[in-house]
């Protein structure tokens, strides 16, 4: 059956899931290094060519959705590192105390 703290075990784990991901050892091996998101075409997967002045469009630009998953996979490792590290230490201490 499908309750609340299922979903939120399942979200922790995602999270999880996505801080613990190597940079170096697996997301630039399979071409998704923060490094890389910003300088794809969104499209092609190819460099940008910029015939204009940058200066002239301020502003983000398209990144799509491999660029906007890098975003948020960096995102999670950066800042979600010490709240993981409080919430896993609250589920496993509930999960012993009141062995659910």
């Amino acid at each position: 059956m499908l309750s609340l703290g299922t979903i939120l075990y399942v979200a922790l784990l995602l999270i999880n899931a996505m801080a613990v991901l190597s940079e170096d050892r697996f997301l630039a091996r399979i071409g998704w290094s923060s490094a890389q998101a910003q300088s794809m075409n969104p499209g092609f997967g190819q460099p940008y060519a910029q015939p204009y002045d940058q200066a002239a469009y301020p502003g983000a630009q398209d990144v799509g959705l491999k660029g906007r998953l890098i975003n948020l996979i960096s995102a999670v490792r950066t800042l979600m590192r010490i709240p993981l590290i409080g919430l896993n230490l609250v589920i496993i201490v509930y999960e012993l105390i009141l062995g659910g």
